[in-house]
């Protein structure tokens, strides 16, 4: 049965249950019917001493005087059968049709359970594990059209993934001898004195400056980006270690805003890329320091849960709309657009927190601070 296809199956096992039951039905309402019968036999008095037992006639001898109450018992006893009869056949056919649906329940979820099992392989399927979901030859006929037809799916998404991949580090990389060649013409020009200058040529010099810092910056975000799936990922990382490390970088920074940088995580050890999950945390708190209000405060906490770890960095910021919570993460968003080139972001920070993310099967959500600000809570694997 396993070589056969679903529809026929299917058509197999209702088949076999609607005869068993149909069966069933037949045997039980003969039976009953048999019963009544019988009992009916038993309300009269039967004559018939000189006949042999199997003989098929009944001899029946009422006396002229009890006849009417023979009569009117048998007609009782003849309605209370009737009724009875029907009573119980209703009876039997409700029981039968009840066992019935709870055996198809089982049965039908027996015959149907590859189903199921595809559909659990599918739901796991991520960008980064494009490779191994591919799903083994099936032994059920429409299954297995149905694998090889998704497995060509996959090597199609894989390729043009691929193809995504190297087209970014591609344009990046070609971007950066460029903009290379930019910096050191203005690296020179800064290292001399120009007192001939007008305040619009230092206005222009100065806003080529900042746009090819951006640049630089947008295209080292890319190359990351592109490269993730890359980077080994077994790296033995003491998490509380590692986050002390990005506050202690980035102190410069919070205090120029006035920012208390706060830590509290526990000893906790956990498996990964040292360098992505390093620029998870140090991505976060950037933003965090960034953009917050002079003198507040940012919070980095990690703990660990079963087998999961929690890190959540809490600043005390504006906070995020609602509506905007999700759209953070896409490429070059921006909540407050002027705001972020002020600050001097480029707009592919929390989208690289997010694929760092998923690279370590993880998950990453946007949360309200109660007493005003922001909270990004990352579950790691």
């Amino acid at each position: 049965m396993k070589k056969m296809s679903l529809q026929w199956r299917l058509t197999c096992i209702i088949t076999l249950y609607i005869a068993v039951i149909c069966g069933c039905v037949t045997m039980l309402v003969y039976k009953n019917g048999v019963y009544y019968m019988d009992s009916l036999q038993e309300a009269v008095d039967t004559r018939g001493d000189d006949q042999p037992d199997d003989a098929e006639e009944i001899y029946i001898s009422i006396p002229e005087d009890k006849w009417d109450e023979f009569a009117n018992d048998f007609s009782v006893q003849v309605y209370n059968n009737k009724a009875d009869y029907r009573k119980n056949s209703l009876i039997i056919s409700a029981v039968l049709a009840l066992l019935g649906g709870v055996a198809t329940y089982f049965i039908s979820g027996h015959a149907l359970r590859p189903i199921r099992e595809f559909s659990d392989k599918i739901e796991k399927v991520q960008a980064q594990n494009l490779a191994d979901s591919r799903i083994e030859e099936n032994q059920v006929k429409e299954l297995n059209q149905l694998s090889v037809s998704y497995n060509r799916m996959l090597e199609r998404l894989s390729a043009a993934f691929e193809i995504q991949r190297q087209f970014t580090a591609n344009a990046a990389h070609e971007l950066r001898t460029p903009l290379a060649l930019m910096q050191v013409q203005l690296d020179l020009y800064h290292s001399n004195r120009h007192p001939d200058n007008d305040a619009d040529t230092v206005q222009m010099i100065k806003m080529v400056t900042e746009q090819n810092d951006r640049l630089n910056k947008m295209v080292k975000t890319l190359l990351d980006m592109s490269e993730l799936q890359t980077v080994g990922r077994d790296d033995e990382i003491i998490l509380d270690a590692l986050v002390d490390e990005v506050l202690e970088d980035l102190e410069p920074l919070a205090e120029g805003k006035n920012i208390r940088l706060i830590g509290k995580c526990k000893d906790i050890t956990m498996t990964g890329s040292d360098i992505l999950i390093y620029r998870l945390v140090y991505n976060l708190v950037e933003n965090a320091i960034k953009y917050n209000h002079s003198g507040g405060q940012v919070t980095v906490t990690a703990d660990r849960k079963e087998n999961h770890v929690y890190l959540s960095v809490e600043d005390t910021g504006a906070g995020i709309p609602e509506e905007l919570k999700e759209r953070v993460f896409e490429p070059f968003f921006r909540v407050d657009k002027s705001r972020s080139r002020e600050l001097g972001g480029v707009g592919l920070g929390l989208a690289l927190v997010r694929e760092i993310v998923r690279v370590h099967d993880g998950s990453i959500t946007v949360k309200s601070n109660p007493s005003g600000g922001t909270i990004f809570e990352v579950v790691l694997n």
